[in-house]
């Protein structure tokens, strides 16, 4: 894959910062990239200033603001994309890259129905960092069982940091407490609820 077929690979990524990031606009560096990845570049990082204006507000303001400036430049983007897709050969080094952004287009878009995704997936890859740091000892689990337990507590672990909430303090609760519950009420461990419990105890005791 050369630069150009790298660059619209990219693109076609919920994770497109990094595309856009990697080419300054106007610079000798750019001119090393064909105008139709440089043009592709420009018309996404228009939805990059987009979210950096936004970032902040709450999800329903961000996905009014995306309804109301995203979208029409993302299907501006789309119409483009498409049109000058129909003008290149296949055998063309930016052809494959641009038909698999094309034909993931509706997950690409989906920033511009939701407001709580992101544009980008960063803070997922921050969220991953550890475990790709520790993934040499992820090698000595002893067993394919061992590497279905590892897996499972590091969701465990993940899905609770991603409730804010800390992952010692709430798999020691819920460990002292599972025999004990019914199996109806299970799902008062799970640890977005645990945490809205976890709370109103705090303000009790307040």
């Amino acid at each position: 894959m050369d630069r150009d077929q790298a660059i619209i690979a990219e693109l076609g990524l919920p994770d497109v910062q990094d595309a856009v990031d990697e080419i300054d606009i106007g610079t000798v560096e750019a001119q090393r990239f064909s105008p139709m990845a440089l043009e592709a570049v420009k018309r996404i990082d228009a939805l990059f200033d987009i979210e950096r204006a936004i970032n902040g507000l709450s999800a329903d303001e961000r996905l009014a603001v995306r309804q109301n400036k995203s979208l029409p430049i993302l299907t501006e983007i789309e119409t483009w994309m498409r049109t000058e897709r129909t003008r290149l050969s296949r055998h063309a080094p930016v052809a494959k890259a641009m038909d698999y952004m094309l034909t993931k287009w509706d997950s690409f878009a989906c920033f511009t129905k939701d407001g709580r995704v992101c544009l980008t997936n960063n803070a997922a890859e921050r969220a991953l960092r550890g475990l790709a740091l520790g993934r040499c000892s992820w090698t000595f689990a002893g067993s394919d069982r061992g590497v279905d337990r590892c897996a499972f507590m590091l969701t465990l672990i993940m899905t609770a940091k991603l409730n804010d909430i800390d992952p010692q303090a709430w798999l020691a609760d819920i460990l002292a407490r599972i025999a004990d519950m019914p199996q109806t009420r299970l799902d008062e461990l799970l640890s977005w609820n645990w945490a809205a419990r976890a709370e109103r105890i705090r303000r009790v005791a307040a």
